[in-house]
């Protein structure tokens, strides 16, 4: 197995005798002068203490002084990491809990005796080392920087199988399960917390002291489907079938670019320079993770559906020849192939499997972003949700989209939930109900038949709940690369999911674009980026970390998490870019052909804003502008300019007169918007704040509309920004992406709504 050890970065410490620390790079001092005295403690002292916690922690003890800080350097351990000042959570397993771990290494056959003296480990130094560090890296988180400590409080607010945000040493995230009952806790639903002797405040941190070892497995997704099915496993049989069958096994094997890592290790890739005193330096991600989320129907619910068409099978016997003759006969994907070759994305099989993988790792904590929308603060609200909170993400295999959903008006988060919103039109508008709160309405939109237009059921538009409370999916956080998680109905990319997708405003997070923001923690952390406190990531011009964006030589790119900053932004982050860019990004697909508006969300509150040609098209070889270049300075009250403000030519006086606009009646601001639009110009949505007023009465929040073309799902689409200015200081800025079909935006019966 391989572990990766995290790296940290202490701070300066004045001992007597100077140590020399290589950490990953990283030459640190580690302070001792926050060691215990009289009767204050640190992690160590308190570990070491035999009166006080009954020799119950020697083993681990020793073990710390074992396990090195960096893979790097031998000459510092953890040991000194936790008698040093900072600000550390540590899960200590006691004696019996190691030699319990050691028990199961023998009975598995990983070892040869359950003993540290044992034959493999005289033979494997490898092999002990990577088992101490099992131990010990796994148990011990470092919040120094974020100023975190997990401790019994702040553990129990946490949802169950909900990610800690900030991951253990060993670079891994734990996570909690909790019996009210009892009051008993588990970490990663094994390692049991000791009723009596938790939360043991140190000087430098908490110790909780643990039954069990935490050892997280390094199964990836196909190792798990394969065990199963070698194992007969209920749960999943069917979906593990398919898996292998369309030829998905390699790649739910991968679980970091190794070119990333030894570059990264070798310095090849460097940090981007400082971005701004307040942004400081584009630090480049250390490790360049790969991820992946099944949605997969439980053998259950294939044994039920299976029967309905007359294929009366166990989950075991049920084959994937069965499947293909299941989707056949339920009329799904029409236009595709029908034959064995599962591997071909044409196929009908490979069809119906593949819109069930994402190529993002979503926790259950991730599956939707919950943290600027209207009614909701992040910090305050929990889960007293507000309005309908929505993602959607391509899938593998043939291009397509998949929409993920949570509400507050029922529980649970749906794949493909298509409800009616009281969004002030069309039933609910003035001249109806008037209706206006964009929550929902207990009604669902229609299911829509016609030409290659099918359903997998009568109530399809109300939405695939995600199980992911059931004991199934409580396995999930096991595995290094992936989560699983049951659903409740079939899921297919269903004519009538294509048109429902086609009726409704698309808007995307633009970081929600790209898979390697998600697997590797860079999208808007919920504390920050806990390693080193940076507020901003960087991606280099030599290596292509983002598969879907090509960066050019002389731009420096990127990215501002936001968090807690109070920005104009939906969901608090955005690219800001600056340099003599040129970029090319890979968009997602439309849902059916027909013709687009692309918007660009553009906050341009900042006398550093630039102006940028965009480019368009479908051959990434030649792409032809699109329209004039896009003045990302432009405000709809105040013009801003490197060298002052101007006044707005949209004949707006201040920002008050623009947000009175809000008062006028329907009609009168739809006349506004068709003025607005007119010059390419729309205002910000009403879904999100900006602190306590909306997007929308923000003058500087604008959508800008990019593109306006006939767009086909089966063509994949590139879009490109040029800097056209010459100060290379000034900024590229994107917050968000809309795709709008011309039937919601030019949809006379309807009109598009604010939200």
């Amino acid at each position: 197995m391989k572990y990766i050890a995290k790296i940290y970065q202490l701070k300066l410490i004045v001992v007597t005798a100077c140590l020399s620390f290589l950490f990953v790079g990283c030459t640190e001092d580690i302070d001792t002068s926050a060691r215990f005295t009289l009767k204050e403690y640190t992690i160590l002292s308190y570990l070491e203490d035999s009166v006080n916690n009954k020799g119950m922690f020697t083993e681990y003890v020793r073990l710390l002084h074992q396990v090195p800080i960096s893979s790097k350097s031998n000459s510092s351990t953890v040991a000194q990491l936790m008698s040093a000042r900072g600000k550390y959570t540590c899960f200590a397993p006691d004696n019996q809990a190691i030699q319990d771990y050691l028990d199961t290494l023998a009975a598995k056959g990983i070892i040869d005796e359950a003993s540290w003296e044992c034959s493999t480990f005289r033979n494997s130094p490898e092999k002990l080392d990577s088992v101490r560090k099992i131990i010990v890296l796994n148990s011990i988180i470092d919040g120094s920087n974020n100023g975190t400590i997990y401790d019994m409080a702040q553990i129990s607010s946490f949802d169950d199988l909900d990610e800690f945000s900030t991951a253990n040493l060993n670079e891994r995230k734990l996570y909690k399960t909790h019996v009210e009952q009892t009051d008993t806790i588990r970490i990663n639903g094994m390692a049991l917390i000791d009723l009596n002797n938790r939360d043991i405040e140190t000087i430098n941190g908490r110790v909780h002291h643990i039954h069990s070892v935490i050892a997280p497995s390094n199964d990836t997704m196909s190792d798990i489907f394969r065990q199963w099915l070698a194992e007969h496993k209920r749960g999943f049989q069917v979906m593990a079938k398919l898996i292998l069958a369309t030829g998905l096994e390699d790649t739910l094997s991968k679980t970091q670019d190794d070119v990333w890592e030894r570059m990264y290790q070798q310095g090849e890739v460097e940090d981007l320079p400082l971005h701004s005193d307040n942004e400081g330096i584009g630090s480049i991600p250390r490790h360049r993770k790969y991820g992946f989320t099944i949605f997969a129907e439980p053998d259950e619910l294939w044994e039920s559906e299976m029967a309905s068409v007359g294929i009366n099978k166990t989950a075991e016997e049920i084959t994937v020849e069965d499947v293909r003759n299941y989707l056949k006969i339920k009329g799904a994907y029409p236009q595709a192939t029908d034959d064995e070759n599962y591997t071909n994305e044409n196929n009908l099989v490979n069809q119906f499997v593949t819109y069930h993988v994402l190529p993002v790792k979503l926790t259950r904590d991730k599956l939707v972003i919950h943290y600027n929308e209207r009614g909701y603060n992040f910090k305050t609200s929990g889960k007293r949700y507000t309005i309908p909170v929505f993602e959607y993400y391509t899938t593998m295999g043939k291009r397509r989209l998949l929409k993920i959903f949570e509400s507050g008006e029922r529980e649970g988060i749906y794949l493909n939930c298509f409800p009616i919103l009281r969004n002030g039109r069309g039933k609910y508008s003035p001249e109806n109900l008037n209706v206006d709160d964009y929550k929902e309405s207990g009604e669902y939109r229609d299911i829509t038949e016609g030409d290659n237009i099918w359903c997998m059921s009568a109530t399809e538009n109300e939405g695939n709940k995600i199980n992911y409370e059931t004991a199934d999916g409580a396995n999930h956080e096991d595995l290094i690369n992936g989560c699983i998680y049951p659903i409740e109905n079939m899921l297919a990319y269903s004519g009538n999911v294509q048109y429902q997708l086609s009726r409704e405003r698309i808007r995307m997070d633009i970081a929600a674009i790209f898979p390697e923001m998600i697997n590797n923690d860079i999208r808007r952390p919920m504390e920050g980026y806990a390693e080193d406190n940076d507020k901003t990531r960087g991606f280099p011009t030599n290596y292509n970390y983002l598969a879907d964006v090509q960066i050019q030589e002389g731009t420096l790119f990127y990215y501002l998490s936001g968090y807690d900053r109070g920005w104009f932004n939906y969901q608090g982050d955005e690219l800001n870019i600056k340099g003599k860019y040129e970029f090319t990004m890979k968009l997602p697909p439309v849902p059916r052909k027909g013709h687009y508006e692309i918007r660009f969300g553009v906050s341009a509150n900042s006398n550093r804003r630039s102006m940028c040609q965009v480019y368009f098209g479908d051959n990434l070889n030649y792409l032809p502008a699109a329209g004039i270049p896009m003045d990302l300075r432009i405000g709809f009250v105040n013009h801003r300019f490197a060298d002052g403000n101007q006044t707005s030519n949209f004949g707006y006086t201040s920002q008050a007169d623009y947000k009175s606009e809000a008062n006028l009646s329907i009609d009168e601001q739809d006349e506004v918007t068709k003025a607005l639009r007119a010059r390419g110009f729309m205002k910000g949505p009403k879904y999100y704040q900006c602190g306590n007023e909306l997007a929308m009465e923000q003058e500087p929040v604008t959508r800008r509309i990019m593109v306006s073309a006939d767009l086909d799902p089966e063509k994949t689409y590139y879009i490109r920004f040029k800097n056209v200015l010459n100060n290379t200081q000034l900024q590229f800025f994107g917050d968000f992406l809309e795709f709008v079909s011309k039937d919601v935006y030019d949809n006379p019966e309807e009109p598009e709504d604010y939200w």
